[in-house]
């Protein structure tokens, strides 16, 4: 059964080496093997397996050039660690390298030989088979390339254990430590990359772009990646496509048509060069130019796509490249290769062959048949140029300095240099094993491999815990991921003044370490669009948005094609292509263009402007006429309309009057804390005091001409003292609705910005309206029950109480504060103090004119009017018309009780008042010069009624008064039934001068 099983292995084994004959394989014996897994190829040639013969193994076409470099780098990174006396010393470093061709078959079959081999040294059949030439395990991969192939041999080699270090495979999907347990890489993954992409086309103010990817582990996970960080930064993409280098023709013309059709002018493309060369030879058939195109590190300086052929289509490259590393001697060494030289390396002569357009004679594998597949070249992934049918011999003598290939081309040592890396990594692992001490190992209780039987699993435990510093000085250590986190430099492609090749300029850098939003920098002034051009093209679905607007949304497409809204008022825009307004501060407002915020009107009812100056000159106007009445009241305060009037009461009222007027001014100029909460109180106050005076005096009066014989006790309670202490009761009250609104809810200066947008009203919160209501509610209702005393007594005297000026000032003034109401409820702002100043002033002019007016006229401008005698005769005639009214109606009392005893029709014989039942006119009053006349001997009247005329007689000299009783005493027995009402008469008559 061992037998058997040793029989089938070593079958296994040989198939599976089978198909990498001499010339298929670089191979170096040692004591520890590393495996290397290039892409010497790019493909394989197209052949259909009908399965009626042996399959054959399909054919490698198209020589890569960088992927021989990358194979030297290996070699060269083993050959100098062999020779160095530090690292592993006394051990030899052997290698088995094979050629993936590019594809993921290729790379399998390649795989399977590291994996028998491995079975074969864990079954420990050497001492059952009898193997000459055993060669050890292979304790580790370099490789592969593509992340597709990665991904495809990292399943194989996990499955054992086997650790793989990739140099070029990027792919974010390798990062998955569950899947891919054995992974590990020096180069950075795409993750970043994708990244640092979305910074670039948000750098340059792009937001509308097409994407392109590689149908492979490498493009879709970028692309996806891409796609991610352009919806955070609002990029949106017009279209995505997937290619590849096996996609048939028509595939390719749909892709192009995309393309052609697309307003995005930036396509970003995740893919290698193999896979984007037949979508950019289309590209250049059809002459589509204008594009900028954002490349991913594996095409970016690729020279199967930077051929100045493509420069008029692709110009226009920004590329990610790898950081370039140094490796001292490798130049040399690159120099040296020659096929019969490199004896280890079978890939040498197919390389002289393609690198000089010849053929060895000496191998059937290098006739010019077979050597007629060979055709192209790529940097990095590029082919040679052998293109004829016969290609004459090689002479073995050529120089390889001769020839310009991309081979050759040492300057910006990459995927090179991440191979070196890779293989001192593992050197330093087996470093870490080789110089292990017991008891401090990463194994069980601490244990060391033995660095003469290590197994694969034990470098892979030390490559994740590996710590070391290159060549150049840098800390290399694997994270928990199995990556190495890098830096991008950014390039330019531009054409060579020199000799017309494409060159990468680098033109800026991406920092992984740094912080966000400082990652990236870009030199704008290197940049070359299309390869002469310094201007930013234009990649957007709209234009931009001017400041002054936003992007409004467009139903149907994308966030990115937006239509230019103007900022709505109050809000503001200082920056282009901005997605919305920002709205004003609460006392700013947005300027005309809406690009910024000025401050806001303030608005009150100001002192210059021209509103305030007429109402300050009206309260002006009030104070000086009221100021010139007091005046004027005070010079002639002797005079018996003065005396009439009660002049205490008149200055407390003429003093109330101003304060009145000068109340309206605390309604002017802007309103603040101080000024809110004395106005109204001063307002109410002042008023209140004016209705006060008024209700008093005229009560007063109409109490006195109403009321029988007068006695000591009615003059007691009709003197001034009274008279004061009820204005003061009634004055107070409306000082306690004052003192209680101030201190519950005291008014204060208020910033209105509601009323109008632009515009700050300052104006007064009253702080409650139940309070001014209460205020202004007691102040109309004192004026309520003052009228109505007005009307009452407007039959008096004209000359002592002018009661119809008093009822038609307070007539004024209900309408005043009637029309008051729905105006204060209707305005806003500064004209609400306006509408207030303005029912103080005409309710105050109202009380000034009404009560004042007349009386000053007669002072001034009638002097004969304002004597003893006139006041006396009117007081009379009121006397008269009160007591005739009286006599009268006892007359026809007693007719009536008359008729109904016996029908008679005489005249009452106890009254000399002679009354005739006629229907003439009333006749009209004796003149001024005849009342004088009729002072010296008694004033007689005759008053007429409706239904009769009575005559009066009265005396009014104090000095005639005994003459008079005499002269009465005669006429005593006619007038018994009028004596109570002479007295009154005689007492009104003289009370005016008291």
């Amino acid at each position: 059964m061992t037998s058997y099983s040793c029989c089938l292995i070593l079958l296994l084994f040989t198939w599976s080496t089978a198909a990498y004959g001499p010339n298929q394989r670089a191979q170096k014996k040692g004591d520890i093997i590393l495996g290397g897994l290039f892409p010497i190829h790019f493909g394989v040639a197209a052949k259909d397996q009908d399965l009626k013969s042996r399959p054959e193994s399909v054919e490698c076409i198209r020589y890569n050039f960088r992927g021989f470099r990358w194979l030297q780098a290996m070699i060269f990174a083993i050959e100098e660690i062999n020779s160095s006396p530090t690292l592993l010393p006394n051990m030899t470093l052997g290698y088995r390298i094979f050629d993936t061709c590019n594809t993921v078959s290729k790379a399998l079959e390649a795989t399977l030989s590291f994996v028998a081999q491995n079975k074969i040294d864990s079954l420990n059949l050497d001492e059952f088979c009898n193997c000459s030439e055993h060669i050890p395990s292979t304790i580790a991969v370099v490789g592969a390339t593509g992340s597709g192939i990665s991904t495809a041999v990292a399943n194989l080699l996990g499955l054992f254990y086997i650790p793989q270090v990739s140099y070029a495979s990027s792919s974010r999907l390798l990062s998955n430590k569950n899947q891919f347990k054995s992974f590990l890489r020096t180069i950075p993954n795409d993750e970043h990359q994708a990244t640092a992409m979305a910074d670039i086309i948000e750098y340059f103010r792009w937001n509308w772009v097409g994407t392109i990817a590689a149908d492979d582990d490498y493009g879709r996970p970028g692309i996806e990646k891409f796609r991610e960080e352009a919806e955070e930064r609002d990029i949106c993409i017009d279209f995505s496509e997937l290619i590849s280098q096996y996609s048939d023709e028509e595939e390719i013309q749909q892709v192009v048509e995309v393309i052609q059709n697309s307003t995005a002018r930036v396509i970003v493309v995740f893919s290698s060069g193999p896979d984007l060369e037949p979508l950019i030879k289309e590209i250049v058939r059809r002459n589509i130019t204008g594009k900028i195109w954002l490349a991913s590190e594996a095409w970016a300086s690729s020279s199967l796509i930077a051929m100045p052929e493509f420069f008029r289509v692709i110009g226009s490259t920004i590329g990610f490249a790898l950081k370039a590393g140094q490796i001292p001697g490798f130049r040399e060494f690159l120099q040296k290769v020659h096929p019969k030289k490199s004896t280890n390396n079978g890939f040498a002569k197919e390389f002289w062959e393609e690198t000089f357009n010849c053929y060895l004679p000496d191998g059937s594998k290098n006739s010019p048949a077979s050597t007629s597949f060979h055709k192209g070249h790529e940097e990095g992934l590029g082919a040679g140029n052998g293109t004829s049918a016969f290609r004459p011999p090689c002479t073995g003598d050529e120089n390889i300095t001769s020839v310009e290939t991309p081979y050759m081309d040492y300057t910006h040592l990459r995927i090179s240099y991440n191979v070196y890396l890779a293989v001192y990594s593992i050197a330093h692992a087996l470093q870490d094993i080789y110089t292990c001490t017991p008891g401090k190992g990463l194994f069980t209780n601490g244990s060391c491999a033995d660095i003469k039987k290590v197994e694969a699993w034990q470098v892979l435990k030390h490559l994740r815990h590996l710590n070391f510093t290159n060549n150049m000085g840098e800390q290399v250590d694997f994270d928990e991921f199995g990556d190495l986190v890098g830096n991008y430099s950014i390039i330019n492609w531009h054409l060579s003044p020199e000799d017309g090749s494409v060159v990468f300029e680098e033109v800026g850098h991406y920092n992984v370490y740094a912080k966000k939003g400082e990652r990236l920098f870009i030199n704008e002034n290197k940049i070359l669009w299309g390869g002469f051009s310094k201007e930013v093209p234009f990649s957007n679905c709209s234009r931009d948005c001017l400041p002054g607007t936003r992007k409004g949304i467009i139903e149907g497409e994308p966030t990115c094609c937006f239509e230019c809204v103007d900022c709505p008022d109050g809000e503001y825009s200082d920056e282009t292509d901005a997605s919305a307004c920002d709205k004003c501060p609460e006392d700013y407002w947005s300027n005309e263009n809406h690009t910024s915020c000025i401050p806001k009107q303030i608005e009150f009812l100001a002192w210059t402007e021209p509103f305030g100056i007429a109402l300050t000159l009206f309260a002006v106007l009030g104070i000086f006429l009221t100021s010139f009445v007091l005046g004027v009241f005070t010079k002639f305060r002797n005079t018996p309309i003065v005396k009439a009037t009660n002049r205490e009461l008149s200055y407390l009222l003429l003093f109330s009057l101003l304060c009145c007027f000068s109340s309206s001014l605390f309604f002017i100029g802007e309103p603040q804390n101080w000024t809110c909460r004395l106005r109204q109180p001063a307002f109410g106050i002042s008023f209140v005091l004016c209705i006060s005076c008024i209700l008093v005096k005229t009560n007063r009066v109409l109490l006195v001409f109403e009321a029988k014989i007068p006695t000591s006790l009615h003059r007691k309670w009709w003197g001034l003292n009274l008279q004061f202490l009820l204005v003061f009761l009634c004055t107070f009250v409306q000082i306690v609705i004052c003192v209680i609104w101030l201190y519950t809810a005291p008014p204060s200066s208020y910033r209105n910005h509601e009323l109008e947008d632009e515009i700050i009203f300052i104006t007064c919160h009253e702080g409650s309206l139940m309070a001014l209501g209460f205020l202004i509610g007691y102040t109309c209702l004192l004026a309520a029950i003052c009228f109505f005393f007005a009307f009452k007594s407007r039959k008096l005297p004209e000359n002592f109480n002018e009661a119809k000026f008093i009822t038609f000032s307070m007539l004024i003034f209900f309408i005043v504060w009637i029309s008051f109401i729905p105006a204060y409820a209707s305005t806003y702002g500064k004209f609400v103090s306006a509408v207030e100043v303005i029912a103080i002033l005409a309710a105050s002019f109202g009380l000034l004119a009404c009560i004042f007016f007349n009386k000053v006229y007669i002072i001034l401008f009638k002097p004969s009017r304002n004597t003893i005698e006139e006041v006396r005769c009117s007081t009379a005639a009121h006397a008269f018309k009160v007591a005739a009214r009286a006599t009268l109606r006892r007359s026809n009392v007693s007719r009536k009780r008359s008729n109904s005893l016996g029908g008679s029709t005489g005249s009452t014989p106890s009254s000399s008042i002679s009354s005739k039942s006629n229907h003439e006119d009333p006749f009209p009053l004796p003149a001024c010069a005849e009342r004088q006349r009729q002072q010296q001997r008694g004033c007689k009247q005759k008053v007429s009624f409706g239904s009769g005329t009575v005559t009066l007689s009265l005396s009014f000299e104090e000095p005639q008064k005994n003459a008079m009783a005499n002269r009465n005493a005669k006429r005593r027995n006619s007038l018994e039934a009028q004596n109570s009402d002479d007295s009154l008469m005689r007492h009104r008559a003289l009370l005016p001068l008291q």
